[in-house]
């Protein structure tokens, strides 16, 4: 009995061990695994052993990937999602944005089945509980990365004209444009300011400051980015490069103005909306009376 209790103890003990050691909070990550977040793509490299859960997650996550970009592009979504989650600077790789949005359709898939299922609706009904409910959710996950790329691209827009305003003034006063960028990274709030952080992180990588500034115009999907990264990249054959970026300053203050009073226009034509409909109703109303009493009318004559 005791060598019994001994052998499964042992057992247990093996288990138990070969459990725990692949749950984060118990097992040590190695030297790679904690430097691996820092490396650009790193996150993607992540090697697992054969038949693990690890190895079956690197293969799902690419094909969850790769299904949901094309599920979006069918819905007029044409920018890849990296390239969106990147510009957010999201800690979500592309591949673990996607997983989370198929799970959360498979979840509603199931919901919406038993649903079907359970309440004995009919098949027209049924078919729209388990159609339409994993696309309503992968639409709303998707509207609202979308919504959240919009929104920094705004911002970034509209703190460009002050941003580029105090570059200029630091390369005016002497500053080299990589330490111009430092500063303006180091002191700054807001999109731009964590943008050029990321820019900074790229020179000190090894990257030349023309590739930094021309990958954060590509991510930015911005055009006032991309004006003003296409002055920055000149700086080497440039003697004026601060003249050049206060002009480029104002052009972004004169677009910001120019899409604000068009905001503004929309938004005063907005509110004549529901006046107009307030008058149309009744006048029709008031209009119908007379007409339906003529018809009568004319119905007895």
């Amino acid at each position: 009995m005791t060598r019994v209790l001994v052998g499964a103890g042992l057992l247990v003990w093996a288990g138990a061990t070969l459990l725990l050691s692949q749950w984060r909070r118990f097992a040590r990550p190695s030297l790679s695994d904690r430097l691996r977040p820092f490396h650009p793509g790193g996150a993607e490299s992540q090697v697992a052993a054969a038949g693990s859960i690890g190895s079956i997650r690197d293969v799902l996550m690419p094909l969850a990937r790769d299904l949901g970009d094309r599920v979006a592009s069918v819905f007029g979504v044409q920018e890849k999602c990296e390239r969106r989650l990147q510009r957010i600077h999201s800690e979500l790789s592309a591949s673990r944005f996607r997983s989370r949005q198929m799970v959360m359709c498979a979840a509603a898939l199931v919901v919406g089945a038993a649903a079907a299922t359970a309440g004995q609706v009919p098949a027209a009904l049924a078919v729209l509980l388990v159609a339409g409910g994993p696309t309503l959710v992968f639409l709303v996950v998707e509207q609202r990365l979308v919504l959240a790329s919009q929104r920094w691209q705004r911002t970034t827009e509209e703190e460009l004209p002050v941003v580029c305003e105090q570059l200029a003034m630091l390369v005016n006063a002497g500053y080299s444009l990589g330490a111009a960028l430092g500063r303006l990274a180091r002191r700054g709030q807001g999109c731009v300011a964590r943008d050029l952080d990321g820019v900074v992180n790229r020179i000190r990588q090894g990257l030349s400051e023309s590739e930094a500034l021309q990958e954060w115009a590509e991510r930015s999907g911005s055009g006032a980015v991309q004006r003003l990264v296409g002055v920055l990249t000149v700086h080497s054959s440039a003697a004026d490069l601060g003249r050049m970026v206060t002009a480029e300053a104002r052009q972004a203050r004169r677009d910001l103005h120019r899409r604000t009073v068009e905001q503004m226009e929309r938004r005063d034509q907005q509110v004549w909306v529901p006046v107009t409909v307030a008058t149309l109703v009744p006048g029709a109303i008031l209009l119908a009376v007379p007409f339906l009493a003529a018809l009568r009318l004319f119905a007895n004559a």
